[in-house]
């Protein structure tokens, strides 16, 4: 348990973000997350550098809903002023800490009944693993992961999930398909480092979209360079992709062609844009054709086609009306608003 979000053991995969601010700013932190919260992250992450940051957790975990989790390399001070200011859960890679010192830190997450999650990454790995493997192969994640988790057990601790992140997605597959073999400690999947948009994207629907499909993953982070929101947007669009979480609205496109006679793409940006933040599930289709495009999109709950300065609404395939270019998104939202209850921006 996360704060109250459950990890593993057959709950729902739970979609997690990382904050980009400077956590000594409390006021950028908050807006941050509350911006995070709007696009459906369930429980969030912030670094804790210095002691300061650390009192900061206080003043954050007051104002956000969702589980705060503090990100702590090396220092164990920082993770017992992580534990007091109110963290819902600490990530840590153990072996990184003082060895005399990490009996202190799991004392205090067993006082407050709050988890550890073991981070390993193939950037950080143990110098002798190096070695022996000749470099952050799988099996090198695999031991270092299996060797921390052993630190926290021998100290009688157990409330642990599990990364191992690589930014090379096919050793990131590799290793936790490894690990899912060799414990049932849930697993927190990423591909680290995976760049940009575009890049992460592309990385993480093939790693983190991989495993899920292999039944292998409890939680999951896609890790995009600058602003975090659209991390959550491409983690529920991968788990809707596998039809492992039906959250927010599925929306399809046609790729258009030569009989497109609308500027499809900025409509179908535009609801994208005005459907931001969703949570109910529905499937909409967006199509550049009246000819095909109903037909193609038979299975959609709702949609539009496009035509010579007018369109058609459907649904399941059914034409509803025929809709002026300029309406075509306008009354699309009003049929989602109507279907939802949810009000439109």
């Amino acid at each position: 348990m996360i704060g109250g979000v459950k990890i593993g053991g057959g709950a729902p995969v739970v979609v997690q973000s990382m904050t980009s601010t400077d956590t000594r700013n409390v006021e950028a932190t908050v807006r941050q997350i509350h911006a995070l919260e709007e696009a459906g992250c369930e429980m969030v992450r912030a670094a804790v550098p210095d002691e300061e940051a650390a009192l900061a957790l206080k003043a954050i975990r007051e104002r956000i809903s969702i589980p705060l989790v503090a990100d702590i390399h090396f220092d164990h001070r920082l993770a017992l002023a992580s534990i007091e200011n109110g963290a819902d859960a600490i990530r840590i890679n153990p072996g990184n800490m003082k060895r005399e010192k990490l009996p202190e830190v799991v004392r205090a997450a067993a006082e407050r009944g709050i988890s550890i999650r073991v981070g390993i990454n193939a950037g950080s790995l143990e110098k002798d693993l190096l070695e022996h493997y000749g470099g952050p192969v799988a099996e090198a994640l695999v031991e270092s992961a299996l060797r921390n988790v052993r630190l926290l057990e021998d100290l009688g601790f157990t409330a642990i999930k599990v990364s191992l992140k690589s930014s090379d997605v096919p050793t990131m597959i590799e290793a936790y398909r490894e690990i899912s073999l060799r414990t049932d400690y849930p697993l927190h999947l990423g591909v680290t480092e995976a760049g940009t948009l575009l890049n992460s994207a592309i990385k993480s629907a093939i790693g983190i979209g991989t495993l899920l499909y292999e039944g292998i993953g409890d939680t999951i982070r896609v890790s995009v360079t600058g602003d975090p929101v659209p991390e959550v947007r491409i983690a529920y669009g991968i788990l809707r992709a596998l039809n492992i979480r039906a959250i927010g609205p599925d929306i399809v496109s046609c790729p258009t062609c030569g009989r497109c006679e609308i500027d499809l793409l900025s409509v179908a940006e535009e609801v994208e844009r005005r459907l931001a933040g969703m949570r109910e599930p529905l499937k909409i289709a967006i199509m550049g054709c009246v000819v095909n495009g109903p037909g193609e999109a038979a299975e959609a709950d709702i949609g539009i086609a496009g035509g010579k300065r007018a369109g058609m609404l459907f649904k399941k395939g059914k034409p509803v009306r025929k809709v002026a270019e300029g309406d075509l998104v306008k009354a699309l939202l009003e049929e989602v608003a109507a279907m939802t209850g949810r009000r439109m921006s």
